[in-house]
């Protein structure tokens, strides 16, 4: 296994978007009430500006104070202008300019959690959909996930309709670029005493039945084509969620859900 596990994939995903070898951190278009809020609370450091229905003046007096200190710019404006900010009608009120999220490098991420006895992670292998995203943030969050994991040239999970849709959930993720060579991500993985769980449609080990390890990393596939072959092969366990098959699958932020609160119940 090497980095042709990357080169199949994106041969098998041409349309999946992917970073631009020169791409430079932009600021990041934020909207949706608690979106805006958790960044706040997390990092409001990274505000750049903000833009605000005249109905959250109340809802966001705290921030509009801490802007007036900061010399951070804001705006009242019209329900039709933050549709425009937004590109979309869903903003909830606000809108914020923002710095993107810091990303780590693997090797940075595991040694900032060395000392964890138990700590559970995401894999994410080609899934694109932001709606998808920001439900797999959201149930990231719930169930302390430490990380997602995302490859070299994917591009990064938080937009600003992933933000939304993950609920603040975003701002409690940490997001970690891969190196391009899946064995050498593997191996850092296992030395760190983390385990690899390939989670399948089918044909793998009944979930509920399954034993996962303290340290563990889900392996989430992509929409519509699932994991990789090479790389669920790569994987140390291969599971499944049973159900009573009257619908192929669980869309995949609702099995991420399912696989990651069973690993979340049996640490008690």
């Amino acid at each position: 296994m090497s980095e042709d596990i990357w080169k199949s994939a994106r041969g098998a995903r041409a349309s999946e978007p992917t970073r631009p070898s020169n791409a430079k951190s932009k600021e990041l278009r934020l909207h949706g009430l608690n979106a805006v809020l958790a960044l706040f609370d997390k990092s409001p450091e990274r505000l750049r500006k903000l833009y605000l229905a005249e109905t959250r003046l109340t809802d966001l007096k705290a921030v509009l104070k801490w802007c007036v200190q900061h010399r951070v710019g804001y705006r009242v404006v019209e329900e039709g202008d933050l549709a425009k900010l937004a590109q979309t009608s869903h903003h909830e009120g606000v809108v914020a300019d923002v710095a993107p999220p810091t990303e780590l490098d693997l090797i940075t991420w595991l040694a900032s959690i060395e000392d964890a006895k138990s700590a559970c992670a995401i894999w994410l292998d080609g899934v694109g959909n932001p709606h998808n995203l920001g439900a797999i943030l959201r149930n990231a969050a719930h169930f302390g996930v430490r990380a997602v994991l995302i490859e070299s040239v994917a591009i990064n999970p938080i937009s600003g309709a992933s933000a939304r849709v993950a609920e603040g959930g975003a701002e409690c993720i940490q997001v970690v670029r891969l190196p391009a060579d899946a064995k050498h991500a593997i191996q850092a993985l296992h030395a760190a005493g983390f385990s690899l769980a390939a989670t399948l449609v089918r044909e793998g080990a009944d979930l509920f039945n399954t034993a996962l390890p303290d340290k563990l990393i889900y392996v989430m596939g992509a929409e519509q084509q699932g994991m990789h072959k090479g790389l669920a092969n790569a994987c140390d366990l291969r599971v499944s969620i049973p159900g009573t098959g009257a619908v192929e699958s669980l869309n995949v932020a609702s099995a991420t859900a399912v696989f990651l609160s069973e690993w979340y119940r049996r640490r008690d």
